[in-house]
């Protein structure tokens, strides 16, 4: 286009669409800013939802990410409980779901993702949930009150925080995982094994490689959750969390690249140069995956990914453009263990152990190159592993696995 930029709207009011806002704002954008977001709530913090927000040690105003007057400050023009339903890219206007159009010199998709469904028999009952928003967290921690029995359906990091919430209420707890292995998709066997162990010591039972078949129901009341090998679990609330989809359809439905999200370039744009897209809801070139098995595209569901591109976005949308080059990284707490991520690891990676004190970390390499590091309780392993990966610096497994060797220094040297 040519002229000031001066309207910008944003769907999708999570991290990644919040960041992009705010950064703007301070990279001094100073036309009409729309941000367009489904839940009713102020832009908020999703990770707590499954830890300090169900064990109640901090409540919804401790989540969210700036309070009211921050956006009528910032001339940031909310749209809470409202939806996009389509996009005009000709005539560069989105339609709401109130029936208004809004115009955009530049439109920023962050949509996000959403929950897979539970493709079985009984899946809709009463007493099966998920946990994304606010109001499911609201919804589980009204739900776990005087019940003795539940069965999490999938093994990855949002079923075992809950797990470990609730066995530390001294709920029974059962946790099912197609896979052999928890986090199988996202941490080695060895970060694995230490975690089935954590969760096994506070009371949770695993069933692994065991498939669900159906809920079964009393009443439009989930009672048990029946399984491939014939067995059946009963159950007082059933939470499922096996993944989520990316929020791709506005863009696919206007002819936007789409596989698994919303396909974008090194500088966060659509094939529309009036469009860009950030956050869970895009597949992105990066030199972090390369040699992964889809190659060196990849998919991100991470507040540091979400908040690193929109103030990415941001940069170049005010005249700054640089590609995108951020270090992914990830974390868990999951009862008194954190695990942290840094990095991305192919499952053929080779794993070195490290150990000290009560923690220890992972370092996976990749043809002798370090490719990810997966640190327990070990803080400052992890901010070494961000600076060596983000430089480039060489770590052979044989550093790694001496703990005597200094880490902090290569990194900082």
């Amino acid at each position: 286009m040519s002229g000031p930029m001066e309207t910008i709207v944003i769907v999708g009011a999570g991290q990644a669409g919040f960041q992009a806002a705010a950064s703007l704002r301070e990279a001094g954008f100073s036309g009409r800013l729309t941000l367009v977001g489904e839940e009713a709530a102020l832009p908020y913090q999703r990770p707590p939802l499954s830890k300090a927000y169900l064990a109640g040690k901090t409540d919804a105003r401790g989540l969210l990410l700036r309070q009211e007057s921050f956006f009528a400050e910032h001339r940031i023009e909310h749209r809470p409980g409202t939806r996009v339903t389509a996009i005009d890219r000709a005539g560069r206007s989105v339609r709401l779901s109130d029936g208004e159009d809004l115009s955009y010199d530049h439109l920023i998709l962050a949509t996000g993702t959403r929950n897979r469904a539970l493709p079985v028999p009984g899946a809709d009952l009463d007493g099966v949930r998920q946990l994304r928003s606010l109001d499911d967290a609201d919804a589980l921690r009204a739900a776990i009150e005087g019940i003795h029995r539940i069965v999490v359906v999938g093994a990855g990091f949002i079923g075992l925080e809950f797990a470990a919430v609730c066995a530390a209420r001294g709920l029974s707890v059962t946790v099912i995982e197609a896979a052999e292995r928890v986090m199988a998709r996202a941490v080695s066997p060895e970060t694995s094994e230490a975690f089935r162990a954590f969760h096994e010591e506070a009371g949770v039972t695993f069933l692994f490689g065991a498939g669900v078949t159906a809920i079964e129901g009393e009443g439009g009341r989930a009672v048990a959750v029946r399984t491939a090998d014939g067995q059946s679990l009963p159950a007082d609330l059933v939470l499922v969390g096996i993944g989520v989809v990316p929020n791709q359809e506005l863009a696919e439905e206007v002819g936007l690249a789409v596989r698994d999200g919303i396909e974008i370039d090194a500088f966060l744009a659509t094939s529309d140069p009036a469009i860009s897209a950030i956050g869970d809801c895009v597949r992105f070139p990066s030199r972090f995956a390369s040699g992964m098995p889809g190659g060196d595209r990849v998919r991100i569901e991470s507040v540091q990914n979400a908040v690193d591109q929109g103030r990415c976005l941001a940069a170049r949308l005010t005249g700054r453009p640089a590609a995108y080059d951020a270090v992914p990284w990830f974390w868990s707490d999951q009862g008194p263990r954190k695990l942290q991520i840094a990095g991305l690891a192919a499952p053929s990676d080779a794993s070195v152990l490290r150990r000290a004190g009560a923690g220890f970390s992972v370092f996976r390499f990749r043809d002798g190159a370090l490719t990810a590091v997966e640190s327990v309780d070990r803080p400052a392993d992890h901010m070494a592993a961000r600076r060596l990966l983000a430089a480039g610096k060489r770590l052979t497994p044989e550093q790694a696995g001496d703990p005597g060797f200094d880490l902090k220094a290569l990194a900082t040297g």
